[in-house]
């Protein structure tokens, strides 16, 4: 993104934030407040550029308002911001939360999702009655609107308001799955950090398939969502009273408290904090979903009185047991397993042989013909974005399915690695190729148990195989020290000519594609071995999606 580009987006920012129609004084104003020096002169002539563009529009003489068209160019332009946004959102909620307990009243955080029947209810009802959710308080809207009800529920983040305001800084850290055995939560599966991402974790595992609610309440046994957040040791009995106070009032979803320093559900807690762990406010959604309901989801959303919730439980047996045991480990994160696959790549870029890192994703073997020729479809319809290079991996333990190995752009960091440059996987994204292409979502692989574009596709948000207006794909930000650049763009330049996808080598500063690099570096864009996958995905073919899975050598991989 240019410094021109730059300009216009917070431009397009501050017309956002105002209500009424804006005039040229006020935005440079605004702009200067920002660190940008633009007179009223530039800032008309930036604004008659975003005129043409139809993302703002004048109002006789009293200024410009933005467009939904801006609007949406916003929301996509800003996207480096947006990791650190999530964050910063939720900071905001907890501030915002004054729920007192003592008078019980007060603004709460919740989640507002849209369901469709009146069985949907009944689902929600029956998880919150086992305890599988932060409270029995909720909210029903019917709108009148096609059986459209808006469900509200309390959000865990209203707990951390409590204990803000009690003077006990509650820190969210992650949003995860939680296994639960024998109705005894026995750890995490999966946690994605709050920092660094445009998706708030638990929206990033709401998607179908993730979570196993009702056989929670059926079995005892299953996965819910769930979040982790710290707070300082000393502060651990007067929460623990302040808990135990919310709970009697109706407020709770507390799944277990760390003693200090002490690792809590394999999530490993630093000396002289504690660990808290609460059941995730979309819970009862998710078990929505798991039946097979139409339903909106959203997370955390806005502040509401807590006057207008109401119980829609009178009675609480819950289902889960207290934490007895403790994780045999902590919980790997992302890249901390791949580290050693990423320092195995051996691949000599001059004789085109080694070994490179593969996705390896199964379907049945009568689908393997159909697939092949989606790929090859795909990558004739987008060649500079897809890996034409796969190999057939037989299925360990089942002869009816076969396995199709990818490159995962892992790999690159791996080359690059071997040849003495230091390169550091930053984000996996979702990347829409409008002109420029622009990341409109991002995840940290750092403080991720899961590949971001695994979430991705878990939520079906690719249309790679679409070739009417703009398709998403899978794409990941790799950060390189600048004192390489010159020798890392050689090297790239014949990855990308051997099959390597290579979409951007950027430079110092810029934001690349709606993605940035930590001074003194530089970014670059590479495409995802699972864009394949996607495709056939997108067409109907079953999929068990795999990343980052082995290592094979290059010099055996087929070609389309």
């Amino acid at each position: 993104m240019s410094e021109s580009e730059h300009r216009m987006m917070e431009i397009l920012r501050i017309l956002s934030e105002q209500e009424k129609p804006t005039g040229s004084k006020l935005i440079a104003d605004e702009l200067k407040n920002k660190g940008f020096n633009l007179g009223e002169r530039a800032v008309r002539y930036h604004m008659q550029i975003l005129d043409e563009k139809g993302y703002t529009e004048r109002i006789g003489n009293s200024g410009r308002k933005i467009t939904a068209h801006g609007r949406e160019k916003l929301e996509k332009g800003i996207i480096y911001d947006q990791v650190d946004f999530i964050y910063s959102k939720f900071e905001e909620m907890i501030y915002l939360a004054d729920f007192n307990y003592m008078t019980q009243k007060g603004k709460v955080v919740v989640n507002t999702s849209t369901i469709y029947n009146e069985e949907s209810i009944d689902i929600i009802k029956k998880v919150i009655e086992h305890g599988l959710s932060v409270s029995p308080y909720v909210n029903l809207n019917h709108t009148g609107n096609d059986n459209k009800i808006e469900v509200t529920t309390l959000c865990g983040t209203t707990v951390d308001g409590v204990l803000l305001n009690e003077g006990i800084a509650s820190q969210p850290q992650y949003g995860g799955l939680l296994k639960i055995e024998d109705n005894e939560p026995v750890g995490f599966t999966e946690l994605i950090s709050y920092k660094k991402t445009s998706v708030s974790p638990l929206e990033a595992f709401s998607a179908k398939g993730f979570t196993s609610v009702m056989d929670v309440i059926e079995n005892g046994e299953g996965i819910i969502p769930a979040n982790f957040r710290l707070i300082p040791g000393i502060g651990r009995q007067n929460a623990i009273d302040i808990i135990n106070k919310l709970e009697k009032i109706g407020i709770g979803g507390i799944i277990a408290i760390s003693e200090e320093g002490k690792n809590l559900l394999g999530v490993p807690v630093p000396e002289g904090m504690v660990g808290i762990s609460v059941v995730g406010g979309i819970t009862p959604f998710c078990a929505v979903q798991e039946e097979n309901q139409d339903i909106e989801i959203k997370i955390a959303e806005e502040i509401k009185d807590f006057k207008t919730l109401s119980p829609i439980a009178s009675r609480i047996n819950p289902v889960l047991s207290q934490v007895k045991s403790t994780p045999p480990q902590n919980i790997a994160f992302l890249l901390s397993k791949t580290w050693n696959l990423i320092q195995q790549v051996d691949f000599d870029i001059e004789k085109r042989k080694g070994n490179i890192i593969t996705n390896v994703s199964f379907m049945d073997k009568d689908k393997i013909d159909k697939a092949l020729d989606i790929m090859e479809e795909t990558y004739n319809n987008k060649p500079k974005f897809i890996s034409p290079y796969y190999k057939l991996v037989e299925h360990p333990c089942n002869d009816s399915m076969i396995g199709l190995a990818t490159i995962c752009s892992l790999s690159i960091d791996g080359i690059l690695i071997d040849n003495g440059i230091m390169s550091n996987p930053k984000y996996g994204g979702l990347l829409e190729l409008t002109e420029p292409p622009l990341f409109i979502d991002l995840i940290s692989y750092n403080g991720s148990t899961e590949d971001p574009h695994m979430i991705f596709l878990a939520k079906n948000m690719t249309s790679i195989t679409n070739n009417n207006g703009h398709s998403k794909i899978l794409a990941s930000f790799k950060e390189i020290p600048y004192i390489s650049r010159e020798q890392s763009v050689h090297i790239l330049d014949i990855l990308n000519n051997i099959g390597f996808p290579i979409y951007k080598i950027g430079k110092p500063r810029e934001v690349t594609y709606n993605a940035k690099a930590n001074n003194y570096n530089f970014g670059i864009v590479t495409g995802s071995g699972l864009n394949s996958i996607a495709a056939i995905k997108e067409k109907g073919i079953a999929v068990k999606v795999k990343a980052i899975e082995k290592l094979l050598p290059f010099e055996k991989m087929d070609r389309l």
